[in-house]
Order: C-alpha cells, then sequence, then structure tokens
C-alpha cells in the first residue's frame, strides 16, 4: 500500500536534494535557515570544515523581548538583519543561500530579503 510522506519529510526530501548542489566555503559560506513552528533560526555554515561561523535564531534572549511574535514575519526581519551584521563582524561580504527545503516564500524570503537588505549578497 502506497503511504502519504508527511509534509516535514517532503521538505528533508528537497532539502537532501537542494543541499548536493548547495557547499559553502569559508569565503562563501552557506546561510542555512530552518523554520519550526515557534522560531526561526539561520546560520552561516563553512562545509569544507563543517564548522557553524555564525548564528542567529529567535531563541535569543534579547531578540525574543523585543518582538511580539517569534515566528512571524517580523521575526524573520531581526533574524535576517542580525546574521548579516554577524557576517559583516566576521568580514564576510557574500553566502549561498539554503532555504532548507523550505518554499521561497514568506518568512524564508523576508529573512534573505532583511540579510541582502544590511549588507549580505546572497
Amino acid at each position: 500500500m502506497i503511504t502519504k510522506r508527511s509534509r516535514n519529510e517532503m521538505r528533508l526530501i528537497r532539502h537532501r536534494r537542494l543541499r548536493r548542489k548547495i557547499f559553502g566555503t569559508p569565503e562563501k559560506p552557506r546561510l542555512a535557515v530552518f523554520r519550526s513552528l515557534n522560531h526561526i533560526y539561520a546560520q552561516l555554515i563553512d562545509d569544507t570544515r563543517g564548522h557553524t561561523l555564525a548564528s542567529a535564531s529567535t531563541n535569543e534572549a534579547e531578540l525574543k523581548k523585543s518582538l511580539s511574535s517569534t515566528s512571524d514575519m517580523e521575526a524573520a526581519k531581526a533574524v535576517g538583519e542580525r546574521i548579516a551584521a554577524r557576517a559583516r563582524d566576521l568580514g564576510i561580504t557574500a553566502a549561498v543561500f539554503d532555504r532548507g527545503g523550505h518554499m521561497y516564500h514568506g518568512k524564508v524570503k523576508a529573512l534573505a530579503d532583511a540579510a541582502r537588505e544590511a549588507g549580505l549578497k546572497l
């Protein structure tokens, strides 16, 4: 019997397919986005060493206090600005965008646009 796969299972399949093409280096790391029901996370990852260079999320105490909700468009924009600022501090000007199997729409797009506006080239 054919069973229907869950939304998260399908997202993981899309993410694995994406990851075959996307690779981050120390000069141009991968900006990985993860969206849960309650929070939004972003990481700059150097895939050559398998290290996270910088991260930002709505789970951080000072960001959580300043936001009315940790899972809306406003929160995604705040995380995008914060990850771009941390990249700038590390001397990173460009990154490869990894949407994590999510559609490039809504919160994921808002995060990417905010990072671009803050000076990170995607």
